[in-house]
Order: structure tokens, then sequence, then C-alpha cells
């Protein structure tokens, strides 16, 4: 296993980077997100395009020179988090909350309620559900969890 580096990507982000943070989501979320149907993955990667080249703030978890995951944050909230299938379970999404508190002041976050490992993940690092919401931003059954950090 090549070094692992935690950096804030200030560079373009262009074509070839989203494909490959693309890839990390679509390898984090065929492992956690059970409850999307194949054609709700793809649907979403459009979406996970935009939010990419949109995020004020993109933190990329590197081995080697190949990215394995992930964060976005934005106005004190965690917009995105995913880790490679492989690099889930070894403390690298610990590494990124506690930056994105330290460094970036986070407060917020929101989780699918159906992806029970990513919402204990939540609580276990410290937030709390404050809000719940029947279905995603698109509109499809998916409820969601918005979470607060307990202070």
């Amino acid at each position: 296993m090549e070094q692992i580096s935690i950096k804030e990507f200030n560079g373009e982000r262009n074509v070839e980077l989203t494909d490959r943070l693309v890839a990390v989501w679509n390898s984090s979320v065929r492992t956690s997100h059970h409850f999307l149907a194949e054609q709700d993955i793809e649907g979403l990667v459009p979406q996970v395009v935009a939010a990419l080249q949109g995020i004020r703030h993109l933190i990329i978890v590197w081995e080697g020179d190949a990215p394995v995951g992930f964060m976005g944050v934005q106005d004190r909230k965690i917009e995105m988090l995913f880790l490679s299938a492989s690099c889930i379970g070894k403390g690298l999404g610990k590494e990124l909350i506690d930056l994105a508190i330290n460094k970036y002041d986070v407060e917020y976050v929101d989780v699918n309620e159906q992806n029970e490992n990513g919402a204990g993940f939540y609580l276990h690092m410290g937030f709390t559900v404050s809000g719940r919401d029947e279905t995603d931003e698109q509109g499809n059954p998916f409820p969601i969890l918005h979470m607060r950090l307990a202070k």
C-alpha cells in the first residue's frame, strides 16, 4: 500500500480528475448505498459531476497518485464524503471529519437514512439527528437525516 495523504485540492477540476473522483464515488456508493437501484446510481452521476465542479472546498484522499476518497465542504457543512470500497473502515473517514471540524468549522451533514453505516458513523463522530426529510433533494423516496455536531 502506498502512502496515504489528504490534501485540499486547489488545482483545475478537469474532466480527468472529475472522472477519477466519480469512480471513487461509484465504488463507495455500491458498497454503502444498497437501497439504490442501478438506474438510481446512473441517474446521480451528472449531479455528482456538478457537485465536484462547484463545491467550495474539495479535499482529496490520495494513495500515491490515485484518488481513493474525497470530501466536499461548503458553508460549515459536509456536502459529500466518499471513500473507495478498499479504504472504508481504515480510519480515513475519521481523519476527514476531524479536518472538516477543525479546519472548516463544520457543524452540519446530511446522510441517507437507509445508509445505516454512514448514519452510524456520523453519530459515532459526534453528530446528532436534527431533522428528517421523507425524500432526497430530487424527490426520490430516500429519506434524508439532517445532522448537527453536538457541542
